[in-house]
């Protein structure tokens, strides 16, 4: 019967002055609530003069449906009577909402009053213990199915036990649950696929997927091209998607959003407009994630032009979009564009926040984000995410703003912010870039989980602020619990160290058994940091070598690494030889051709001085101006080489002329005195 029906019947009720009976009144209550009529079904199920277990079934149901899953618990609560339907609704509710917990506690108290417990209970209580990856009490739920013989030949128990113990890290019992289910069904089978793809076992769920191919349907193939797509996979994953099509499986919003993610990852923007004509001849751009996913893909392929004109289509506000958007015009360093973006929408969410934060953080527009961090702190409630304290922390240490970077970290521990291995490292860098390293180890200290990249910033800290014996003796504990393997970005730092120390023959060893006990490929990094080493104890016909002997091709980098080693040494005829293959690398990078100048000035070599000199005019190459920056309260005061356009410049300069005479008469003194200590 309509909705219609039951309201005519309803109105006829009120005519004739009689009462609805209970049975008519839940059936209202339940065609109200499926209609969206919440309101309407509430107001009803108040004026009852009588309720049943159904009645009171019917409006918390409603609720559940409604995604009012706090006033469903109240209700339930209240109800004086419950039977297995109340108490699976509101697990279910808690199952599909943000209620794991309670549902759990509703569970157990459902099994200690003897209520009896069915297969959808159990299938509820899995899911739950799925989203709260509970494994001790999925086992429970397993135990309990297989005492009762519950969902012994149950599709839908076997998958959600496979999903449980999937989500749960549990893989291997989920291979023995889908093992040891007998014949096979697609429920079960999807839910295994699944299950091999989040396990990153892509190998096994290819061949689950093709074994009985027969029984794959839209959510098979939606699952394993998902799966290629998330382990990396994309090419994999359009190749399925063509051979869906061949197949003649129909394709829904799921498929499209793998597929656009995987042209994305791609940049395959002619399949990506593909994907797009089909969703716009299926009438899926309304859904707004496939919308964002399509303003994503454009996004990602470089081409805004498509991706402004998806986004502006119908003006309706898409926060994944949105941020899509922003992301792409910060590729662009667009950063007025991306603010604009932004300012338009009327809720922000952690994900656009960190998007914006992000751009700027790209084109290193620093005051723009410490000024973005204080307007989040002014208008949002919640804590900020992870990645925007970290790109704060980064641009303070970018800047050596120690004083912000402090009160960053005084907002952490105020608001309770977990130091773990991420906040922790990015501290860990803040500090020791703004040469203050002592607050770096006793941040890492206090780390009780510390990882690899943890021990990494830590030595970094070390090895730049002339601790390199700390910075060894750390890579020398890290290695020795042997929990934790060094990486590419540990040896650049233990490198660092050595090279800072003049460790030529320790930076050797370390050098070699990063290649011969690790596996660890030396980059161009390595390299450099090993001609640097080599160059600042000399032995720039070993540094020579080392170039001449790389796999690799040698870039402006290890050039530039050279010409350093050169000019310090006063080694003017071994920096010509440099000098053709540095600016083959750079010849329009201006700060080549003065480094090259000072290395022969340095080494007496007037005539060549001003040969650079020339053909560096010649080439009409610039260098960029030097510029530094002093911080005083909360304003920077900036200063370009050969501009004076600062308004206290005088001033500057008096005191700059004032210090210079001070070192100049501390100079004239004996230092023996301790006068000046």
């Amino acid at each position: 019967m309509s909705l219609q029906q039951r309201l005519s019947q309803h109105a006829s009720f009120f005519k004739r002055g009689l009462s609805p009976t209970i049975v008519f009144s839940n059936k209202l209550i339940d065609a109200y609530s499926k209609h969206g009529l919440l309101k309407d079904a509430r107001r009803l199920f108040d004026v009852m003069p009588e309720r049943n277990v159904f009645s009171w079934n019917a409006m918390v149901c409603a609720h559940v449906r409604n995604g009012e899953l706090t006033e469903a618990l109240r209700l339930f609560e209240s109800s004086p009577v419950k039977d297995t339907v109340t108490y699976n609704t509101v697990i279910a509710g808690c199952a599909n909402g943000d209620g794991g917990l309670e549902g759990l506690e509703i569970f157990a108290r459902m099994h200690a009053n003897g209520t009896g417990v069915d297969d959808f209970t159990l299938t509820s209580v899995l899911n739950i213990a799925a989203k709260l990856c509970a494994l001790k009490c999925g086992r429970q739920v397993h135990g309990y199915l297989l005492k009762t013989a519950n969902g012994s030949a149950d599709c839908f128990s076997v998958s959600s036990l496979i999903d449980m113990y999937s989500k749960c890290g549990a893989f291997e019992d989920a291979i023995r649950v889908f093992d040891e289910a007998g014949e096979q069904d697609s429920v079960s089978k999807n839910a295994m696929v699944a299950a091999c793809c989040r396990a990153g076992n892509l190998k096994l769920g290819l061949e689950l997927f093709w074994r009985h191919r027969e029984m794959n349907d839209t959510v098979s193939w939606n699952t394993i091209i998902a799966g290629c797509v998330q382990n990396g996979y994309a090419e994999m994953g359009l190749d399925l998607f063509i051979r869906m099509g061949e197949n003649g499986v129909e394709k829904n919003e799921h498929t499209i959003a793998s597929v656009s993610s995987a042209c994305s990852s791609l940049k395959h923007l002619f399949h990506g407009k593909e994907a797009h004509a089909f969703v716009l001849k299926n009438g899926l751009i309304k859904n707004p994630f496939i919308r964002s996913g399509i303003v994503d893909l454009y996004c990602k392929c470089d081409n805004l032009e498509y991706a402004a004109s998806v986004y502006e289509d119908e003006g309706t506000e898409n926060v994944f979009a949105t941020t899509s958007m922003i992301m792409g015009h910060a590729g662009k360093g667009n950063t007025v564009e991306a603010r604009r973006l932004f300012d338009q929408l009327w809720e922000k969410n952690s994900v656009v926040w960190t998007a914006l934060f992000s751009v700027y953080a790209k084109v290193s527009h620093f005051q723009e984000v410490f000024e973005l961090f204080r307007e989040f702190i002014n208008k949002e409630t919640g804590n900020p995410d992870v990645v925007i304290l970290i790109i704060v922390l980064g641009a303070c240490a970018a800047q050596a703003r120690l004083d912000l970077g402090k009160q960053v970290h005084g907002f952490i521990t105020r608001h309770g912010v977990e130091i773990e291995e991420k906040v922790g490292s990015a501290l860990i860098d803040m500090y020791a870039k703004c040469g203050h390293v002592q607050y770096s180890e006793d941040v890492f200290l206090r780390i009780s989980g510390r990882d690899r990249v943890t021990y990494n910033a830590m030595m970094s800290g070390f090895a730049h602020n002339g601790r390199e014996s700390m910075a060894i003796l750390l890579f020398e504990e890290m290695v020795g619990s042997g929990v934790m393997k060094p990486d590419e970005i540990t040896f650049i730092a233990l490198l660092s160290a050595c090279r800072h120390a003049g460790l030529v023959e320790v930076g050797e060893k370390y050098f070699v058994s990063m290649m011969d006990d690790y596996g660890i490929p030396p980059g161009i990094d390595h390299y450099s940091c090993m001609v640097d080493l080599l160059g600042r104890a000399n032995r720039l016909e070993r540094a020579i070598k080392l170039i001449e002997g790389m796999p690799i091709e040698a870039d402006g980098t290890i050039w530039g690494t050279f010409l350093n080693a050169c000019r310090m040494n006063g080694n003017a005829e071994m920096a010509k030889e440099a000098e053709e293959k540095l600016l083959s690398i750079e010849s329009n990078n201006g700060a080549r051709y003065v480094q090259l100048a000072n290395v022969y000035a340095a080494g007496g070599k007037w005539i060549e001085m001003g040969r650079i000199r020339r053909e560096m005019r010649g080439r009409e190459v610039k260098k960029a101006a030097g510029c530094s920056w002093v911080y005083v309260g909360n304003n920077a005061s900036i200063f370009i080489s050969g501009y004076v356009s600062n308004s206290q410049a005088e001033a500057i300069h008096e005191m700059l002329a004032f210090l210079t005479a001070e070192i100049a008469d501390w100079d004239t003194n004996d230092w023996t005195t301790g006068r000046y200590w």
